[in-house]
């Protein structure tokens, strides 16, 4: 609507009193039907209304029929021509504010008949009804917008920021797989795109790039880094090369790696690191899933023969969905040691599947899983074993050991450290999966974001071009924090690959506790993320040759594998709980003084009622006020279900049946420790960012993923009066301001990931 189409209105006596309520009101959002027939009913009750100031005021209350732009505009200018003489005190009343324009307008014939308490009284009901609040009128009437707009920045810059020391290193690895023969194909029939990309996988071995993490005496480099870095550019391209790459090298060397001694490693390093000796990682069970721990399957040591018996119990017991199964000569498999009648626990030992001819050995069945709902490059398959007998020395002994004098031994007496241990070494792969993810949702992201800037639909004046896409505030709100999310959660893990690259015995513990939450976490999102790119995109996001709906195929597997997300959480959960009971029982009376403390500094600080309220624009966008709030949320969630389940113990319920009874609140607490790490590192690394343009970029991609978050949890935050809604709506605001501010910078976003055409290959993102 044009300005000289909006109705003339008479901004009388009567409509000045009610005209800063209605734009706090509009600025809140629409009114709902419900709020708006209350209000239409106390309107009419207004007895110091004429009917035409009434119809004014009820056309104000339309929810269908919001004030445009112009009439926003121009009730702000209102306000500060009729106030600006007016003390910030008058200011922070709307009711006040409100008699004060009806004495200063040109229109007012008795500058005291407004002031009385019946008025004041009814106009207190109508700001009751609209639920606004006296604190947000002067972040409204600033001239300012509320978010400051980032700078532009140089996209190879931020491209740095998000790459850092291994920029270089990546754009080779995005070379090498734009040649032609990386060029992703459509191949429906499993077998044929198997071969495929086992024929990738080779390509890629021959290039060195397998054995990074191993020793140079085994053709790598020893650089962990370096393959997580290679792992991130696989997920760009095909998923089905990242996972069969990862199961080769990263689970089956990895296993050798790190579970085997030196006997292992020159003996069996090299060819795996070359692909000469394809292997599997058979530790996933048909009735025990997630649960290592319980595997049925046996490794019994044979005195007789000096051999280890691996054997299969019942069928259910035989192992499941094992990645690279069909081309397989050899698998690590985990089974129960049991030496001298007396069980061990879990241990990984070698046992080959195939002959020279690939054909199974005796007591070896193999069958293959058939076609999955994606992944169907990677040849996944069930393994049972019927009495096979291996050497002993195929025991990789790192942690555990058989003498040649058939005598058990381990460096790590207590068998439940010694199996978290074991585990604890091959965690990286929760560290590489959650990054493959990732880049498949930021290749969808780039995607969706790049039709979104080509794409129109609908006019919004005649003769005018029709809208683009992204221009509209509903798409900005669909993608833009889905596009902030994706730079947050690239900085926690880099944060997390460090920790597992430099890590020690000492605090192994907590970087699997981590890596658990960041793996379920990220590959939620990546779920989540697909999928609204492929709904963005509408009928475009749907055709298979703008890859949406293979991502979106190929990532799904993501969240249960190297772990089910639910049980990763639980996982976590507990090493709070762990930590935090553990707190308690070192530091005695001084951790209960000091939490007592904690609690009493976060009532007088953040829980007061001023603070509660508190909206401005510069507090809520302050980096101290998003953090202490995910720390607020993390704390609270920890103690409330301590104190949950110690109360549930003390009426005598078991452990067990306790923390079922918590697991929706433990898996809230969880998540809620995530993203306060998250957004920790992504504060700490991007005020480490040199590059002053891409720092400020960054820095409004923190407020868009702290706010944006703290929006979606608002109901946590209302319940426990944490904040007002006063301040959640203020939020609301912000965000949707920094969702406008952010697409302005989107397609240079998207282009900082850095990723060729060549691997892009969606029609709709050219």
């Amino acid at each position: 609507m044009s300005a000289s189409s909006i109705p003339k209105v008479n901004y009388s006596q009567g409509l000045m009193t009610v005209l800063p309520l209605f734009y706090v009101g509009w600025a809140d959002g629409i009114l709902s039907p419900g709020e708006s027939q209350k209000i239409r009913e106390k309107i009419d009750s207004f007895e110091f209304l004429t009917p035409e100031e009434k119809a004014t005021a009820l056309s104000w209350s339309e929810p269908t029929n919001p004030p445009q732009d112009e009439t926003y505009q121009e009730w702000q200018k209102i306000i500060l021509k009729y106030c600006k003489d007016t003390s910030e005190d008058e200011k922070n009343s709307l009711i006040d504010l409100g008699l004060t324009l009806a004495k200063n307008c040109d229109d007012c014939s008795d500058p005291t008949y407004w002031a009385n308490d019946q008025t004041k009284t009814a106009l207190l009901e109508l700001q009751n009804i609209m639920g606004v609040h006296n604190v947000e009128i002067n972040q409204h009437l600033s001239k300012q917008e509320v978010v400051s707009p980032a700078a532009d920045f140089d996209v190879a810059q931020m491209t740095l920021a998000l790459d850092k020391e291994y920029t270089e290193y990546k754009a080779k690895i995005k070379t090498l797989l734009s040649y032609p023969s990386f060029t992703l194909q459509n191949i429906p029939e499993k077998g044929a795109y198997r071969e495929h990309i086992l024929e990738q996988t080779r390509a890629l071995a021959d290039q060195g790039l397998g054995a990074l993490a191993f020793a140079p005496a085994y053709g790598g480099e020893d650089d962990m880094g370096k393959y997580a870095a290679m792992f991130d550019v696989l997920g760009y391209h095909d998923l089905s090369l990242a996972i069969k790459f990862g199961v080769q090298f990263g689970l089956f060397g990895g296993s050798i790696n790190w579970l085997g001694t030196k006997y292992h490693h020159d003996k069996y390093l090299k060819d795996t690191g070359t692909l000469d000796l394809a292997g599997c990682f058979a530790m996933t069970e048909t009735g025990h899933g997630s649960n290592v721990r319980g595997l049925q399957t046996t490794a019994t040591y044979d005195p007789a023969s000096d051999e280890i018996i691996i054997h299969t119990p019942t069928e259910a017991d035989g192992k499941e969905y094992i990645g690279n199964a069909m081309h397989s000569k050899m698998a690590s498999v985990f089974a129960q040691l049991i030496v001298n009648g007396e069980r061990h626990g879990v241990h990984a030992i070698l046992v080959p599947l195939r002959d020279a001819d690939h054909k199974e050995l005796p007591g070896i069945r193999i069958a293959d899983c058939g076609y999955k709902i994606g992944l169907n490059g990677v040849d996944n398959g069930r393994i049972w074993f019927d009495q096979v007998r291996v050497p002993r020395l195929n025991l990789l002994n790192r942690f555990g050991d058989i003498d040649e004098h058939g005598n058990y031994s381990s460096p790590i007496s207590n068998p439940m450290r010694r199996f978290f241990t074991m585990l604890g070494t091959l965690v990286g792969g929760r560290v590489c999966v959650p990054r493959a993810g990732l880049s498949a949702a930021k290749t969808g992201l780039a995607i969706a974001i790049k039709h979104s800037l080509k794409r129109r639909q609908f006019e919004q004046k005649p003769g005018e071009a029709e809208t683009l896409l992204l221009d509209y505030p509903s798409h900005q709100r669909r993608l833009m924090p889905y596009l902030a999310k994706s730079y947050a959660i690239s900085f926690g893990l880099d944060y997390l690959t460090e920790r597992f690259v430099k890590r020690s015995e000492k605090d192994i513990r907590e970087i699997e506790s981590l890596a658990a939450g960041m793996k379920a976490y990220a590959t939620w999102f990546t779920t989540a993320s697909l999928q609204e790119c492929r709904e963005a995109c509408g009928g475009k996001g749907y055709l298979s040759e703008n890859r949406l709906g293979q991502l979106k195929a190929d990532t799904e597997i993501f969240t249960t594998f190297e772990g089910d997300n639910t049980v990763l959480m639980q996982l976590v959960s507990k090493g709070l709980l762990s930590n935090f009971s553990k707190e308690f029982h070192d530091d005695g009376f001084v951790a209960v003084l000091r939490m007592l403390g904690n609690q009493f500094s976060t009532l007088i600080m953040e829980q007061n009622p001023y603070t509660k309220r508190k909206s401005s624009s510069d507090y809520l966008l302050s980096g101290h006020f998003q953090l202490a709030a995910f720390k607020y949320r993390e704390q609270k969630l920890l103690y409330t279900v301590s104190q949950r389940m110690r109360g549930l113990i003390k009426n005598k319920m078991n452990s067990t049946d306790a923390f079922l009874r918590c697991q929706t609140h433990l898996l809230s607490l969880a998540n809620a420790f995530v993203e306060r790490t998250i957004l920790e590192q992504f504060i700490k690394q991007a005020k480490q960012v040199k590059d002053q343009n891409t720092k400020l970029m960054l820095k409004q991609l923190t407020q868009l993923y702290a706010l944006h978050t703290i929006e979606s949890h608002k109901d946590f935050y209302l319940e426990t009066e944490y904040m007002s809604p006063t301040k959640t709506k203020a939020i609301r605001r912000l965000v949707d301001q920094l969702c406008k501010e952010t697409r302005n910078h989107a397609e240079a976003l998207v282009d900082a990931f850095a990723i060729p055409k060549e691997i892009l290959q969606a029609p709709i993102a050219v």
